[in-house]
C-alpha cells in the first residue's frame, strides 16, 4: 500500500512515496530524484461527471482532493432527502506534484476523461496559490444554501474594497466586499476560474486588509466605504 510505504520512508518521505508507487508500475523518464516534490493545487477538468470516481480514485493512493459540494432537497420515493452533489460540474482540484497527476492521466490511454484547466495567459495549467485554496475550501465547506459560485466575476465586483473576516463561520479568510442579491458578501476568488460569495457577514465581523496592524479595527470603525459593487441586485 501508498500510505505503508510512505511510514517506512518517514514524513519527510511522504511525497516522494507516491511518486515511488507510480514510478514501480510505470517510470518516469529520468532519475526519480531529480523531482521536485513540492505539491501544488491544480485544477482539474473531469467529463461526464466523473469527479466523484475520480476522488475515490485518488484517495486510495494517498492523494488530496477537494470537490466544492452543495446540499439539495429532492424527491425520493415521495420524500424529501437531503443529497449533496457538486456545486460545478466536472471540477476537481488535486493536491499533489505535476509528475503524479500526468502519471494518472496517462493511465486513462488516448480517451482520458481528466484534463488540466488551463491559464490563458500563461498557457500553463492553474495552480490555485495555498491562501486562496484554503479560504475556497473553508467557504464550500460549510455548504451553506446561500453561498453563489460565480464562473464569470466582473470587474464591478472586482473593485470592492479588500477585507478580512475576523468571526463568524468564515473567519480567517480574505476577499472583497460586495453586494449580491441585497447582501453583504465576501467575495473568494480563484482569478481565471471561479468565484464564491459567502452568506450575509455583518459589518462587525469584517476588517479591511490593511488595518492589519491594529485587529480591534473593524469598517463599521472606519469612514463610510466607497459604494459597494452590485450584481443582481
Amino acid at each position: 500500500m501508498l500510505l505503508d510505504s510512505a511510514n517506512r520512508l518517514g514524513r519527510t518521505d511522504v511525497r516522494k512515496a507516491s511518486t515511488i508507487k507510480l514510478h514501480q508500475e510505470s517510470p518516469f523518464p529520468g532519475d526519480l530524484d531529480s523531482y521536485d516534490y513540492s505539491s501544488d493545487w491544480f485544477a482539474l477538468r473531469v467529463t461526464y461527471g466523473r469527479q466523484l470516481k475520480l476522488q475515490a480514485k485518488l484517495k486510495e493512493q494517498g492523494i488530496k482532493t477537494f470537490i466544492p459540494m452543495r446540499a439539495e432537497f429532492k424527491i425520493v420515493d415521495g420524500k424529501g432527502k437531503r443529497v449533496r452533489t457538486p456545486a460545478i460540474n466536472n471540477l476537481i482540484f488535486v493536491y499533489s506534484i505535476r509528475e503524479i497527476i500526468d502519471e494518472c492521466i496517462s493511465r486513462e490511454g488516448e480517451n482520458s476523461m481528466t484534463r488540466y484547466m488551463w491559464d490563458k495567459f500563461t498557457r500553463k495549467p492553474i495552480i490555485v496559490p495555498e491562501k486562496q485554496m484554503n479560504d475556497f475550501i473553508k467557504v464550500s465547506s460549510t455548504e451553506d444554501e446561500e453561498l453563489i459560485y460565480l464562473t464569470d466575476v466582473s470587474a464591478k465586483l472586482r473593485a470592492g474594497q479588500k477585507v478580512r473576516v475576523t468571526a463568524g463561520p468564515f473567519a480567517g479568510i480574505e476577499g472583497t466586499i460586495v453586494r449580491i442579491r441585497k447582501s453583504r458578501r465576501v467575495l473568494v476568488e480563484i482569478p481565471g476560474l471561479l468565484a464564491l460569495a459567502t452568506a450575509y457577514i455583518p459589518f462587525e465581523f469584517l476588517q479591511a486588509k490593511d488595518d492589519a496592524v491594529n485587529p480591534a479595527v473593524t469598517l463599521k470603525n472606519q469612514q463610510p466605504l466607497n459604494r459597494l459593487p452590485y450584481e443582481n441586485r
